[in-house]
């Protein structure tokens, strides 16, 4: 897979998000957050682990303790990043917490410069920006006061930035994307149904009324679009990937318009056009460069 089909996939994985945005809000008027969370990933676990054991068969590195212990650190980045972006969602608004959570498209290249002496591609961070430019506009441009969900929100975003550069990292090791789409999902399953199980009521009508958003998020937005994240980013950097993924905020608000018959105010189609247009500097300039550095004719030896 070359680095820009990887990008590809991301931005599908964004979409998937997108669309189950509306699922994920409107389930919560039936069931817990916690009891949410935790049946989406039993759902993904099992829709994902028959797949992933294939792929255990035909791998061809063995699982190391090193890549046990990533494994963990990754759930328990997906299980911060899922609780308290959907516990945020009850004391904040939809703008908010959308623009909000975008904010891991500049903590995520921060993170592979700080802790892991990787700095990105100079132009991730102006796209970086762009890309948050953009998620702003797409929100109206304008926020409410800060609440107690907008804080949770904040940390949502650097969990989330933690579990993309982790994810990165792990899968180019391994080479066992849905191994790690599988470890990650068990994982936060398991946390999040313990939590739920101490800290919230549950009834088999909550579960049946919010069993079609379940199923959706579940299958798709958990199974599919999380796997096909690390599947991508086994061909493309942790800044790139994020700034593709934040593609979320874009087709949610989209999809929000064409099937809810919410609007996007005027200045929203410029916040879709600026983050289409960080996607595409991000991807662009990397590919000129790397063409220019091909093309560049090496210097004839000195036979003065």
């Amino acid at each position: 897979m070359t680095r820009i089909q990887a990008n590809l996939v991301l931005l599908l994985a964004g979409a998937i998000w997108g669309g189950g945005f509306v699922a994920q809000s409107t389930a919560m008027a039936s069931i817990g957050p916690l009891w949410f969370i935790g049946l989406r990933f039993l759902i993904a676990t099992i829709a994902i682990l028959p797949f992933a054991l294939l792929e255990a068969r035909k791998s061809p590195v063995p699982s190391t303790k090193r890549h046990l212990k990533l494994y963990l650190m990754i759930g328990l980045a997906l299980f911060g990043t899922m609780v308290t972006q959907q516990i945020g969602l009850q004391t904040t608004t939809v703008t908010n917490s959308s623009f909000i959570t975008g904010l891991y498209v500049v903590f995520t290249p921060m993170i592979a410069v700080v802790f892991l002496r990787r700095p990105p591609h100079w132009i991730v961070w102006p796209g970086a920006l762009m890309a948050v430019a953009g998620i702003y506009l797409l929100s109206g441009g304008e926020l409410s006061s800060l609440s107690r969900g907008d804080i949770l929100t904040v940390f949502c975003a650097i969990f989330s930035a933690v579990q993309i550069t982790l994810a990165g990292i792990t899968v180019s090791e391994t080479g066992r994307a849905l191994t790690l789409s599988v470890a990650q999902f068990a994982i936060t399953a398991v946390c999040a149904l313990a939590a739920a199980a101490i800290l919230e009521p549950i009834s088999w009508t909550a579960v049946s009324a919010a069993a079609p958003e379940i199923l959706y998020v579940g299958i798709f937005s958990s199974g599919v679009a999380f796997s096909l994240q690390v599947i991508g980013q086994h061909y493309t950097t942790p800044s790139q990937a994020a700034i593709f993924l934040s593609s979320e905020a874009l087709f949610g608000a989209s999809l929000g318009a064409l099937m809810l018959g919410e609007i996007i105010p005027p200045i929203g189609y410029a916040g879709c056009a600026l983050m289409f247009a960080a996607m595409l500097l991000v991807e662009i300039v990397p590919e000129i460069a790397r063409r220019r550095s091909l093309n560049r004719p090496i210097g004839s030896p000195n036979l003065g």
